[in-house]
């Protein structure tokens, strides 16, 4: 029995949230190394998109003669070079803030553009037990960011999810969907989602996840229920975007 009175489902991203951002930077340094000029449309176009999309952004950012395919190939092989001297590692506190959830008694998701074998089973099977037993993991590749898909797979009201980002793009769409979210923007000297998140209205921001305790997820859930989280949300504009979008 969950202890909120809104919140059934916390979904947590993968990369940036439980563990360390190791793809912006190498956007980033993929884009300059390539004559492109990184700016927050670049950032926003490459980053949190399905890996088509972010190797076709990448591709015009720098005015590469590639096709999608290999400019995200392409970026792959960057990304694992980079990872030799910067290999992925769980971010500090992650354990205590799940155990923290756990105590809640709310399910838990983790989410991320990559299979579960390579993000979920390699880096956080460890804490497992801490997830979902039925769905502990979910790739959200192919219908990115996702949030509207996690909670129709989980069979939940769009208010009775609260996601934990870094990425402005799933506080967007959470906003217009009145999900619950917690920021955790990214916050590397080339990011730019700390005041993207700040335009987009995002009431609770972190450092990182040991910021997150039991009294801010109370607040948040609180927030939820009142209809207070999101000021401004046009919900029945919302409503038209989400019966569109399904049609």
């Amino acid at each position: 029995m969950s202890t909120f009175e809104k919140i059934r489902l916390v979904a947590l991203d993968s990369d940036g949230v439980l563990l360390n951002d190791t793809y912006s930077p190498v956007i980033e340094r993929f884009v300059r190394r390539h004559g492109g000029e990184y700016t927050a449309a670049v950032e926003r176009g490459v980053w949190g998109s399905p890996q088509l999309a972010a190797g076709q952004n990448m591709a015009l950012a720098c005015r590469l003669p590639w096709s999608a395919r290999e400019t995200i190939d392409a970026f792959f092989e960057e990304r694992d070079e980079y990872l030799t001297a910067h290999p992925v590692e769980v971010i500090d506190g992650t354990a205590e803030f799940l155990a923290v959830l756990k105590e809640t008694g709310v399910r838990v998701v983790c989410y991320g553009g990559r299979n579960r074998e390579y993000t979920f089973d390699k880096y956080l099977g460890h804490l497992a037990g801490f997830f979902d037993s039925e769905i502990p993991y979910v790739d959200v590749n192919d219908f990115r960011p996702g949030t509207k898909e996690i909670a129709r797979i989980f069979g939940y009201e769009f208010d009775e999810v609260l996601f934990v980002d870094d990425i402005n793009r799933v506080a967007e769409v959470t906003k217009c969907l009145g999900s619950g979210f917690i920021g955790v923007p990214a916050s590397m000297p080339h990011n730019f989602q700390r005041a993207e998140m700040e335009t987009t209205g995002v009431r609770y921001m972190v450092d990182d996840i040991r910021q997150i305790d039991a009294e801010l997820l109370a607040r948040v859930d609180e927030d939820l229920a009142s209809g207070a989280l999101w000021p401004g949300r046009d919900a029945r504009r919302a409503a038209e975007l989400t019966r569109t979008a399904d049609a």
